[in-house]
C-alpha cells in the first residue's frame, strides 16, 4: 500500500491551517471521483490552501518528494479531469472562495479560484456587471476549474468561452514559485500569451491562485421558447438563423428524449419534441428586431409554436428546463449510468452531426438525448446504461467513440468545453497530430519531475 513519507506529511502540516490537511477515509472517498462515470480512485490526502503561498509551499514540497498533485475546484468536471491521479494528494481550492476587488470603471474583478460562478455573478450584479460564459454547472462550478477546461456554457455563442474573459493570472508552478501571466490592458501583444495557454491546461502546467478577469455590461434580455416537428427543423434553423447576421445571446438545442425527461422531473407538460431556447441581448429595439427575425426563421422552419417569455418567472422557467436536463435524468434513473460526451463541429456540418447522432443511437439500440449549444457548434450527449448490462454499456462507449471520430473527419474537435481528462485521450493524437509533441515539450519545460496531474491528457500516460 502506498502511503505518504512521514517527512513530507510533517512538513505540510506546518505550511498549512490545522485544519488544512486531512488522511481520513470519509474525506479520501469524497475527493476521489468527479461528476463523469469514470472509476474513482483514492488519494492519499486532501489538502486545503486558503491562499496563494500555501498552494506554492504545497508544490514546492509535492515536487521535492516527487508526489503527485491533482488540483480540484468544484468537482464537476466530466472527462475525469479531477479524479485524483495514482498515488496523488488532491489539492481542493475550495476555501480560496474570495472575490478580492471589483472595478466597475475597468469592467474587471479580481478573486481566488474557488469562487463558485453564480456566487460570483450574484455579487457583481450590485455593479451591473457579469462574468458572461455562463456553464450548465455554474451553481457548483469554480472559476479556476472553469479555467482549466477552458468552459462554456449558455452565454459563450455572444461573449466567448472562459479564455476570452482572461485578462491576468496568478500561477504557482510545479516548483512552488509564483508567477504573474497577462496584464490589466484589454489588449496586449507583448510577449507569448501565457494567460491562454493555462485556459483548458487541467492543471498539467500550474494551479492558478489569482485571477483577473474581463467583465460584461448586463444586457437587456429577451428568451424565447420555439418548438419543431423534428430535430433537423430545428437545427437548420439553428444554421439560418446564424447566418441572418443577428447573434443571440444564447441558442440551445434539447431534443424529445430531453423534454421528456424535463416533464417527468418537473411535473410540467411541454410538448415533447425538439425544441430551442433562444435569448437575445441588447438595446429594447434592437432585441426586438432581432427576435422578429429569428421567429419568421423558426416559423419557415415549421416551428409548431415560438413564445417570447413575457414575465420573469417564465424565462427563468425556459431556462430550468435547460440547465436541469441532468438533474432530472439523475433523479429519473438514480440506479443509471450515466455516459456524457460533448463534441463541437463547424456550423455547416451540425445538421449532419445531429442526424449522425440519431443514427448511432439507433445502430447501438441506444436511448440517447441530445442537447447542447447549438449556435457555436457544440452537441452534448447522454445515454442511460442498466448496471450490469456490459453490452449496452460496450455500445454506449463505442457510439461515443464513432460520434467524435465523426466530428473529428468534418473538421471538429473531440472535446468543446469538458477537456480531455481521462475520458478522452486516445483522440488527442487523433485531432492535433504532431502538435501533441509540441505540448509534451511545454509540459517537460514547466513540470519537469511531472506531479502536476499526471496520468490526464497525454494517451500513454
Amino acid at each position: 500500500m502506498t502511503i505518504l513519507p512521514a517527512e513530507f506529511l510533517s512538513q505540510l502540516r506546518q505550511r498549512l491551517p490545522a485544519s488544512g490537511l486531512s488522511l481520513e477515509d470519509g474525506e479520501l472517498s469524497n475527493y476521489s471521483r468527479d461528476e463523469s462515470s469514470l472509476p474513482a480512485q483514492l488519494p492519499l490526502a486532501v489538502a486545503w490552501p486558503e491562499d496563494a503561498s500555501q498552494v506554492a509551499a504545497v508544490l514546492g514540497l509535492a515536487n521535492r518528494y516527487r508526489i503527485p498533485v491533482t488540483p480540484r475546484g468544484g468537482g464537476s468536471s466530466l472527462e475525469g479531469n479531477s479524479i485524483p491521479s495514482r498515488g496523488a494528494l488532491v489539492l481542493s481550492l475550495e476555501k480560496m472562495n474570495k472575490v478580492l476587488e471589483v472595478r466597475p470603471e475597468d469592467f474587471q474583478v479580481r478573486l481566488q479560484p474557488g469562487v463558485v460562478y453564480d456566487d460570483l455573478n450574484r455579487q457583481l450584479a450590485r455593479y451591473g456587471l457579469f462574468f458572461a460564459p455562463g456553464p450548465s454547472s455554474g451553481d457548483v462550478a469554480t472559476v479556476g476549474g472553469m479555467i482549466g477546461n477552458n468552459a462554456g456554457g449558455l452565454n459563450a455563442l455572444r461573449y466567448g468561452v472562459t479564455r476570452d474573459h482572461l485578462l491576468r493570472l496568478q500561477v504557482a508552478l510545479a516548483d512552488g514559485s509564483l508567477v504573474w501571466f497577462g496584464t490589466r490592458a484589454m489588449k496586449t501583444s507583448s510577449g507569448f500569451d501565457l494567460v491562454r495557454l493555462m485556459a483548458g491546461s487541467e492543471g498539467l502546467l500550474g494551479i492558478v491562485t489569482e485571477i483577473v478577469l474581463r467583465l460584461h455590461g448586463i444586457p437587456e434580455r429577451r428568451t424565447a421558447l420555439a418548438q419543431f416537428p423534428s430535430l433537423e427543423n430545428a437545427a437548420r434553423a439553428v444554421s439560418e438563423i446564424m447566418t441572418s447576421g443577428i447573434l443571440p445571446g444564447a441558442l440551445e438545442l434539447m431534443d424529445t428524449e430531453s423534454i421528456r425527461h424535463i416533464n417527468q422531473y418537473k411535473g410540467w407538460k411541454w410538448t415533447e419534441t425538439p425544441t430551442l431556447i433562444l435569448e437575445f441581448h441588447g438595446t429594447p429595439s434592437g432585441i426586438e428586431e432581432e427576435v422578429e427575425i429569428a421567429k419568421q426563421i423558426c416559423l419557415q422552419q415549421e416551428a409548431l409554436q415560438f413564445e417570447i417569455a413575457t414575465t420573469p418567472a417564465r424565462r427563468d422557467q425556459l431556462w430550468a428546463g435547460r440547465k436541469e436536463i441532468t438533474n432530472a435524468e439523475k433523479a429519473l434513473f438514480p440506479d443509471r449510468i450515466m455516459l456524457k460526451g460533448d463534441i463541437a463541429v463547424p456550423l455547416s456540418q451540425f445538421v449532419p452531426t445531429v442526424r449522425q447522432a440519431q443514427e448511432l443511437g439507433v445502430r447501438y439500440g441506444l436511448t440517447v438525448s441530445i442537447f447542447g449549444h447549438a449556435g457555436d457548434g457544440n452537441l452534448h450527449w447522454h445515454t442511460l446504461v442498466a448496471p450490469g448490462d456490459a453490452q449496452a454499456l460496450s455500445n454506449g462507449q463505442q457510439a461515443a467513440r464513432d460520434l467524435i471520430r465523426y466530428a473529428l473527419s468534418v473538421g471538429g474537435t473531440a472535446t468543446a468545453e469538458h477537456g480531455i481528462g481521462l475520458g478522452k485521450r486516445e483522440f488527442l493524437v487523433e485531432e492535433h497530430g504532431p502538435a501533441v509533441e509540441i505540448m509534451k515539450k511545454i509540459k517537460q519545460a514547466l513540470d519537469p519531475n511531472r506531479i502536476l496531474n499526471p496520468g490526464k491528457m497525454f494517451p500513454e500516460e
